[in-house]
């Protein structure tokens, strides 16, 4: 039997209040690495500009492996209202996704990413 009957009141969720700090700074990353162990996930964001060699780490953040999971699921949960929204979000057929974004000119005709 549960003791979930009608005449059990639900507990009800507690909202929390997020302080948005006034000098927190936005950053921009299209790259992150993603590193754990057995207590953590660790996911590095960095900006690589087009055609240039190297980059850099713009934050870093660490969760748990339960939190990580939730955040991809909550993710993966806007991302399909997002293209329910906008339009699907086409990933190119390439073995290598970063090549896509961070293509060097090619050494025989010298034109960018053909």
């Amino acid at each position: 039997m549960s003791d979930n009957t009608p005449d059990t009141p639900q507990p009800q969720p507690t909202r929390i209040s997020i302080d948005l700090p006034k000098e927190l700074k936005a950053v921009y990353a299209n790259v992150a690495f993603i590193n754990f162990t057995p207590a953590e996930m660790v996911i590095d964001f960095a900006q690589v500009l087009p055609r240039t060699p190297r980059g850099t780490l713009t934050a870093r953040v660490i969760i748990s492996p339960i939190h990580a999971k939730m955040l991809y699921a909550a993710l993966g949960q806007n991302l399909a209202n997002f293209e329910r929204q906008f339009g699907e979000i086409r990933i190119p057929n390439r073995t290598n996704l970063a090549d896509d974004f961070f293509r060097f000119p090619d050494e025989e005709d010298g034109k960018p990413g053909t």
